[in-house]
């Protein structure tokens, strides 16, 4: 690409991104002005949109959406279910939950359709005027951009005030550290590294966490209700100061660990919570190291330096375990096994899988 092209290209994306955001501003000023024609209070006629563009929803994920405080989404949801227009329900797939829905016939209701009909029609014609490939990639354009502005509105509301607290803090006289991920994350990548100043380095991609840092703890935590709106999109990429000794605990759901703690002395390692792929290379243990892992997963290997021992301890049910040299069939209940050379009084790892799995795999490396 010329650099004049480029310049031409990156003023369209100028234009395109100051259009955008007048949309946006353009919308929420349409839905102040039907408001006022209708009467009804400007939240109220958002929250009945949202429920009449998409399914059904908890209270919490209406207050995330609108902005709203809890207690103020509850009174509104009163306010709306004693008027006629929702109704809550237990949700079919988790008893424990209510949903909001739209009272049926409700999604044309005369409060709101011919507030809409006249937009609608119009962009009805517009859209005329579009063959049905660039329908389709308008269609696809503007629900990418839907999804985005919801994580931007998650963000916004959850994101720490002062992004200082993000930034990672200097070794300095830390003797020790402790990596918390309390919550889900869709995918989390660990390193280590004794060439690093700071206690620990970090990137990430997608939604972005809130870090504390505190006496050598670092805590990363995604927000809860990204998952619960299913935008758990989270992706990191951390690198501790192998300087120090560690301990790790990551829980609340993984879609996918990787480790590669080759040269950190670890002091302890816990994953808890449903995961799809876990690999873990381990560090030479300088003592007894407990590795515990639980909850539901697809596959799970451990590899640890060649010539140390390890202790593991299999509950759950396993379809296909590989343990070094062994290899065993729909293991489960209270399986105990422990590597050729194992020594109580010699450093080693003490395994815990208490998982259903698909496969697992406990060995040393090449």
């Amino acid at each position: 690409m010329s650099r004049g092209d480029q310049e031409i290209r990156e003023g369209l994306l100028t234009e395109l991104a100051r259009e955008l955001r007048q949309f946006t501003g353009l919308g929420a000023s349409y839905f102040r002005a039907a408001s006022a024609r209708s009467g009804m209070n400007v939240t109220d006629m958002q929250v009945l949109d949202i429920l009449a563009n998409g399914e059904p929803l908890t209270a919490g994920q209406l207050a995330d959406l609108t902005g709203l405080t809890t207690g103020a989404i509850t009174g509104m949801i009163n306010r709306l279910e004693e008027g006629g227009f929702v109704l809550r329900e237990r949700d079919p797939n988790d008893g424990r939950r209510v949903i909001v829905r739209l009272a049926p016939g409700k999604e044309d209701s005369q409060a709101l359709s011919p507030l809409f009909a006249s937009i609608g029609a119009g962009w009805k014609e517009l859209a005329a005027q579009y063959d049905d490939e660039q329908l389709s990639m308008l269609l696809g354009f503007l629900k990418q951009s839907n999804e985005l502005t919801r994580r931007e509105i998650i963000r916004l509301r959850e994101a720490p005030a002062d992004d200082e607290e993000n930034v990672a803090p200097e070794l300095g006289g830390i003797l020790s550290g402790r990596l918390i991920i309390p919550n889900g994350v869709a995918k989390i990548t660990l390193h280590a590294d004794r060439n690093i100043s700071q206690l620990y380095q970090a990137r990430f991609e997608g939604t972005p966490p809130d870090v504390k840092t505190k006496e050598g703890v670092v805590t990363i935590r995604y927000p809860r209700r990204l998952w619960m709106l299913g935008m758990g999109e989270g992706v990191a990429d951390v690198t501790l100061n192998a300087a120090i000794p560690w301990a790790i605990t990551i829980r609340g759901g993984v879609s996918g660990i990787t480790a590669d703690l080759g040269n950190l002395t670890l002091t302890g390692l816990e994953v808890k919570g449903g995961m799809s792929m876990i690999h873990l290379t381990l560090p030479e243990p300088t003592g007894v190291v407990p590795i515990q892992i639980s909850g539901a997963a697809s596959d799970i290997q451990v590899r640890r330096p060649l010539g140390v021992a390890a202790k593991v301890h299999l509950q759950g049910w396993v379809s296909t375990f590989i343990f070094d040299e062994q290899m065993f069939g729909n293991v489960g209940n209270d399986a105990r096994l422990q590597s050729a050379n194992f020594q109580a009084s010699m450093p080693y790892y003490d395994i815990e899988v208490n998982s259903s799995a698909s496969m697992v795999t406990i060995t040393t490396a090449e």
